[in-house]
């Protein structure tokens, strides 16, 4: 399908790494997840996005720790959200996320993905492929970020006066802090009082460390922090508070830890990584 099918932008190959890594993870006895469609994206991309064995899990040691736990950690909040009532998700750059399949939604779950047209495409591809089902009412909405997203996502049946959970996962990192602050600035704007926002924010010292070590700019295939153009405020509480969302944040190392998962000591690249949970309080 590779061969035939749209050309994945650099962010959308990325995606294919994501999944490569959540399909390594499904197949561990003791997993946090478990994402039956990962292994179908990555055999629909073709087989250099593999992570197979001992020896490739070990080579991208921080990117397999990091999905995994912002994985884990991002499900139980947009659960946690239903649990309490809400039945509108989005997920902000969606790339090949799979949750709209895999997690176990209320009735009348309405779930919309926002990414760019050829990042859904690709997908919709290999979910008609592998004929898989939504378990809730799935909406995609094919508009790129840094334009207005807002209008396509009310044309598409968004309901900006109910309660909504936010999803941004690995989607900060490659936008400006401009783009940043008009995402976080846009979803609130869109939210009534109880709705949730999950992000995930990256460490600006691991960043710092890339850019001081290429001077240049330029970089190996497959080295997604080369895409990276910010990694959020050191002081996230206040930079979303500022916002409009009462935010609570997490170290990616304690998260790892309560999961049973303590990073090792090819990961300490992680240090400053952060989980967020925010909610819209007024």
């Amino acid at each position: 399908m590779s061969a035939d099918g749209p050309v994945l932008p650099a962010v959308g190959v990325t995606a294919v790494g994501v999944a490569a890594v959540r399909a390594a993870e499904s197949e561990r006895a003791e997993r946090l997840f478990t994402d039956p469609l990962a292994a179908g994206f990555v055999r629909a991309a073709g087989s250099r996005h593999r992570l197979d064995g001992a020896e490739g899990r070990g080579r991208h040691a921080s990117l397999v720790a990091w999905v995994i736990v912002r994985t884990r950690f991002l499900d139980d909040l947009v659960l946690d959200a239903c649990a309490r009532g809400c039945r509108q998700v989005v997920i902000l750059g969606a790339g090949l996320d799979a949750r709209a399949f895999r997690l176990s939604w209320p009735d009348k779950l309405r779930l919309f993905e926002i990414d760019l047209p050829q990042v859904l495409e690709f997908k919709e591809q290999v979910v008609r492929a592998e004929g898989w089902r939504p378990s809730c009412e799935r909406i995609t909405v094919p508009v790129d970020l840094s334009e207005d997203w807002s209008g396509p996502l009310g044309e598409a049946g968004f309901d900006a006066g109910r309660p909504v959970a936010w999803v941004a996962e690995g989607l900060l990192a490659y936008l400006t802090p401009e783009a940043s602050d008009s995402l976080v600035v846009r979803a609130a704007e869109l939210s009534v009082p109880r709705s949730r926002l999950g992000l995930t924010l990256a460490s600006s010292r691991r960043l710092q460390a890339w850019r001081e070590a290429h001077p240049d700019g330029k970089s190996k295939q497959g080295d997604y922090v080369a895409l990276w153009r910010s990694a959020g405020p050191e002081q996230a509480t206040g930079w979303l508070a500022s916002h409009g969302w009462q935010a609570e944040v997490f170290d990616m190392a304690e998260r790892a830890a309560s999961y049973g998962r303590p990073l090792e000591q090819d990961a300490r690249h992680l240090n400053g990584a952060r989980l967020v949970d925010a909610e819209r309080r007024w």
